[in-house]
């Protein structure tokens, strides 16, 4: 198993976000609920709502929804999602223990950073910007009318690298899922996984991960 980089002269980190950088989890279940609530569909449970997420609102509510993509309701409930998503402010959301200071570290260790998120582009910088204001150069979620689609597809990599102006060489993509694993694959970029996120670390071996860390602060050894 792979434990360090074959390039050390990273001066750039792009994380994905829930999972990663933040522990969304009890928000997510709260507004996958209140949207199937409405049109009386069985509630989810935690561990329901966190084996659905990874791949953006739209798959998710593909696997929540009686009939997926068939159900006549489909659209209308992820709009429900959103709105009661962005309305509760992402009351019970918080950093993962340790990343504040990480990310403190790489600013004054002056690291360029980005987000990468499968979450709907308007989440994603309202997030970045309650929890980490300054410390997050530039945050981008899915956004298909404006031609950045979902992971595993690396455009929204490509465009952070290019806003920040860095080169590929020098990047590396901090994630907790085989969809980040397979991101940063497609932009041809290493790829750390963490393990407090949303997946285990048997899932992301069998998922092609090579380098792992427990802490935030252990990415800081890696780069």
């Amino acid at each position: 198993m792979q434990k360090e980089l074959k390039n050390p002269k990273i001066d750039t980190v792009i994380f994905d976000l829930d999972g990663t950088l933040i522990d969304t989890i009890d928000d997510l279940k709260d507004s996958v609920n209140y949207a199937l609530d409405y049109f009386n569909y069985p509630l989810k449970s935690k561990d329901e709502i966190r084996l659905a997420v990874g791949m953006g609102v739209t798959k998710l509510f593909e696997n929540v929804l009686p009939d997926g993509l068939n159900n006549k309701n489909f659209i209308a409930c992820i709009e429900k999602f959103k709105k009661f998503y962005t309305s509760i402010k992402v009351s019970k959301t918080h950093p993962y223990e340790g990343i504040i200071e990480l990310l403190k570290t790489l600013k004054e260790k002056n690291y360029k950073t980005g987000v990468v998120s499968n979450k709907f582009n308007l989440a994603t910088k309202m997030n970045c910007k309650k929890f980490f204001n300054d410390l997050i150069d530039i945050a981008i979620g899915e956004d298909e009318a404006n031609g950045i689609i979902r992971k595993p597809d690396p455009i929204g990599v490509f465009t952070v690298i290019k806003e920040l102006n860095s080169d590929i060489k020098n990047c590396v993509y901090v994630g907790d899922s085989d969809v980040d694993i397979l991101t940063a694959k497609n932009a041809g970029i290493p790829c750390i996984s963490v393990l407090w996120g949303f997946r285990s670390k048997e899932f992301l071996i069998k998922s092609g991960g090579k380098i792992f860390v427990s802490k935030p602060n252990e990415i800081l050894d890696i780069i």
